[in-house]
């Protein structure tokens, strides 16, 4: 007869072993509730070493967007080498997990970890991965884009997947296309003035207003120095605002209406981007 595992054993596997649910469950079957056993076999079959390393920092990897109709899933995943990057194992587990999250109703890296799969959930998948391939795996910046009906998607990868940038628009194909290589290399923050919150901008004038005065400006004019800067930066950081990769003459924003197209979305990930590398 099966001994029924209960859910307060597996539990206590994965408190002491760190593994993952899906693996506590299966080695609690082949030893038959053995919790022992069950840390040993779980031992032997890697996976209690591929929990050690997920205290490692993983800030190599690849990016991806899957699109699914007015639905774009962007997501990266993550690995310690750039040499495990390009290979097909590590490639295939990026495969495997958009296919899984695409199909999902996740919308964060949080809910996407918790997506089921033919082999566990994804979690699992990366804990198995993990043990096989001998690096940490991780998932990060998990994100649903989506689009009116009206509208379409563009994609950039750049460098097989070092950076992905999607696009919502309407009009051009290819400028929506140049406009996602301007984003590839200028990273903005926001896609309008409108998009910047106006307490963020208060903060900053009254700081460049302080740093007018530090440096000796006459009073009168440190209002119209400090507007200045932070129109400058807002130069920088909104995507309308900025010069154009492709004509320094033209800003993004008149570039999209010279070719009569408009952008309303816009969303770029970097791999390792805040990852601190030991």
């Amino acid at each position: 007869m099966a001994v029924v595992i209960s859910a307060q054993l597996v539990k206590e596997l994965r408190d002491r072993t760190g593994a993952g649910m899906m693996d506590c469950k299966k080695a609690l079957v082949e030893t038959n509730g053995d919790l022992e056993a069950a840390i040993v076999w779980l031992r032997e079959n890697g996976i209690t070493k591929a929990a050690k390393k997920a205290t490692r920092v993983a800030a190599e990897g690849t990016c991806s967007a899957l699109i699914d109709g007015n639905k774009a899933l962007i997501y990266e995943v993550n690995c310690e080498t750039d040499f495990v990057t390009k290979t097909d194992k590590f490639q295939g587990v990026v495969e495997k997990i958009g296919k899984a999250l695409v199909n999902s109703n996740a919308t964060n890296t949080e809910e996407a970890l918790k997506v089921k799969t033919d082999e566990g959930t994804v979690e699992d998948v990366i804990i198995q991965a993990t043990a096989i391939i001998g690096e940490k795996i991780d998932l990060r910046n998990v994100s649903v884009i989506t689009k009116k009906a009206d509208e379409k998607f563009e994609v950039y990868s750049h460098m097989n997947g070092r950076i992905v940038v999607v696009i919502t628009y309407k009009g051009s194909e290819d400028a929506a296309h140049d406009v996602a290589l301007h984003v590839t290399a200028m990273n903005p923050i926001y896609l309008s003035r409108e998009d910047v919150d106006t307490s963020f901008l208060e903060r900053e004038k009254a700081i460049f207003k302080q740093e007018a005065l530090n440096e000796g400006k006459p009073e009168k004019i440190v209002d119209k120095i400090a507007e200045g800067k932070v129109n400058r930066y807002l130069k920088d950081i909104c995507l309308l605002d900025q010069q154009f990769v492709k004509n320094s003459d033209l800003t993004v924003e008149q570039f999209l209406k010279q070719e009569a197209t408009a952008v309303s979305s816009f969303y770029r990930i970097e791999v390792g981007t805040g990852v601190e590398k030991e």
